[in-house]
Formats: structure tokens, sequence, C-alpha cells
């Protein structure tokens, strides 16, 4: 597990301009309309080691930002003027507990009763240790989490020379942090967690359970009760037509299949209904192709073409149905093995 040392977080705050901001909270917008927040620019400075340390002063994910500007170096050169992708559109689904989009990263919460949503950044399951798209609840809250590593995290560690132990005790060297949200998936083995890894929030890095900043975890933790719904979706491509008319795409590169698997050029998967949905609502064909090939990560406005789109809009791009499949709630015991 990686852990920034105490002279880099030093760094980081005798350098810092900007307050590190958590839980990005918006107003919800009305019924008929998706689009939240506005872009941000920043210029790196010295302290910045990388860009998840960027990432965290703006509560967003690396991936995010590597998507928002191209040819962005990992580690870019103080002075560099860096665009931060605070805008969005809401997910296409109810506006109730918690959703997950796994190709954007981000995990919405619509706190019950009221006008807002919180977004968060995420890490998720890794190739072949994906995080399951489902329909489930939140079925137990574990504070101070021990972590049993399941039998296939242990194998796998072995043979990278690493032996770990059977159960790993709450405390700051848990690589579940402080606080674990138990899902009602399979035999209770996915977790919403914190992590004593911070750089590989908004990476795909884990054996399928969700990560999350320590301070986001903590202000989730507080207000989710057991039995709320969680909705994990695969969505790189959402597209709104708002109350006046303007319409937005936003592209997401897809999640990888294959480690050598090129996510800027991948033919990207949507499912037949948003196909319909860009046809029929009649937008510029070639700006759609070029927001669906560039792919940045936040909402591009769409204007009329001059005659409704035909099929081939979605030509160049698969378009397959997104399975959403329910999952029975499953309240396990908090020393039940868990993916991490």
């Amino acid at each position: 597990m990686k852990r920034a040392s105490f002279i880099s977080l030093c760094l980081l705050g005798a350098f810092s301009t900007i307050p590190l901001a958590h839980a990005a909270e918006y107003t919800l917008p009305a019924a008929n309309s998706r689009i939240i927040g506005q872009n941000q620019t920043y210029t790196v400075q010295a302290g910045d080691r990388n860009l998840q340390t960027i990432a965290r002063r703006f509560d967003t994910a690396a991936m995010l930002i590597l998507e928002a500007n191209d040819t962005i170096a990992p580690v870019p050169k103080p002075g560099t003027v860096v665009t931060i992708p605070s805008q969005m559109l809401l997910p296409d689904t109810p506006r109730e507990g918690i959703v997950v989009n796994l190709a954007e990263l981000r995990l919405y919460y619509f706190p019950k009763g009221e006008n807002s949503v919180q977004v968060y950044p995420i890490g998720i399951g890794q190739q072949g240790l994906e995080t399951p798209v489902s329909v489930t609840r939140v079925s137990q809250k574990i504070p101070n989490p021990t972590w049993t590593p399941t039998a296939g995290i242990r194998a796998r560690s072995l043979a990278n020379g690493i032996e770990l132990p059977q159960v790993v005790p709450a405390g700051p060297n848990n690589p579940l942090g402080r606080f674990a949200l138990r899902l009602g998936i399979g035999n209770g083995e996915y977790l919403i967690h914190g992590t004593n890894a911070q750089d590989s929030v908004g990476l795909r890095v884990s054996s399928g359970c969700i990560r999350m900043n320590a301070p986001d975890i903590e202000k989730l933790f507080a207000q989710v009760a057991a039995g709320t719904k969680v909705t994990i979706i695969n969505e790189p491509v959402k597209y709104a037509v708002e109350p006046d008319g303007k319409q937005y795409i936003e592209v997401h590169r897809p999640l990888s299949q294959t480690v050598d698997e090129n996510t800027q050029t991948v033919p990207i998967n949507f499912s037949p209904e948003l196909g319909t949905l860009i046809t029929n609502a009649g937008g510029d064909h070639t700006l759609i192709e070029k927001a669906l090939n560039r792919r940045a990560g936040y909402p591009v406005g769409i204007p009329a073409g001059k005659a409704k789109a035909e099929k081939a809009t979605t030509e160049s791009v698969l378009s397959v149905q997104n399975s959403t499949k329910g999952a029975a709630m499953n309240a396990e015991d908090a020393g039940e093995a868990v993916t991490q």
C-alpha cells in the first residue's frame, strides 16, 4: 500500500494557496434538468507532487483531470494551467440514496428530504475484479472496521511476495480506513470504505470495493442509514436536453477490459435507449461525433442540427444495453471477508 509521507503532506500545506475541498455539494436542478456545477481552472503549484494531489484539492478524481486536459503529464510542471472538471450531468437515474457511476469514478449522494446532491471521487475494482453493476442497499454500517482479506486477495499478495495476516485490526494501517458501508451484494464482501492509500482514490485498483477519501467517507457515513438504496451503473456517455432547449453530452473514457486497451480510442458501449435519445434530440451530428471521440469527461454543448440526426450518429460506437440487476440485502458480521 502506498502512503503519502508526512513530509509530502507538510509541503502540500506549505505551498497550498487553495484550501482542500471535500464533499462538493450542489443544489439540485429542476426535475427535468440535469446539469450542475461549473468547470474551474487551477495553476499548478510547486508542492503539487502529482495529479492525485491536485485532485484532492478539489475532491475530484485524477483520471477526470486527465480526461479534461487530454495531454497533461502525470506530474505537471508548476505554472501549468489545469482545467478542473467540476461541471457534470446528473446520471439518468432516480435521485435517491447513493448512485455510483463507475465510468466516471464518481459517487452521488442525494440526502433524503434535501434539495441537494453531494458528489465524491471514488476508487473502484481493477480489471478482472470489477465492482459489480447492481441495485442494492446499505446492509450494515461498520465504524472502525477490521479487514479480513479474502482467500483470493491473500493468494495474489503471496504471489507478489507479501504474506497478509488473516485479520488486520482497526487502526491507521487498516486498508478499509475508519468507516465502511457494507453492500447487500453477494455474501456482503463489497464495501464502500475509506483507505490508507489516498492516491488510490480516483483509480481502478481495488478488488471490487469502492474506496473514498477519509473525510468523504466520514461525512457520508454520518448521513447514510442502513437500508439506503445504492444504484451502481457503468455509463460513460450521458446526454441531456435542458428545459431551455440546450443539449449537452458528457463522454468519459470507458473502463478498459484489458491492460493494453486504449480507452481513448476503443468503441464506447451505451444503451439503445440512449442512442435513441441522442438521435431524437436532433443535435449537430458533427459535434456529437467530435465529443464521442474527444471524451473530455465534462458536458459539451451540442447545438441543434439543421435536420434531425440520422441513425448514423451512433454508427461509430457499439450500442449495448447497460444491465442493472437487483441483489438481495445480506447483512453479514463485520468480520466477514471483504474484497477491499
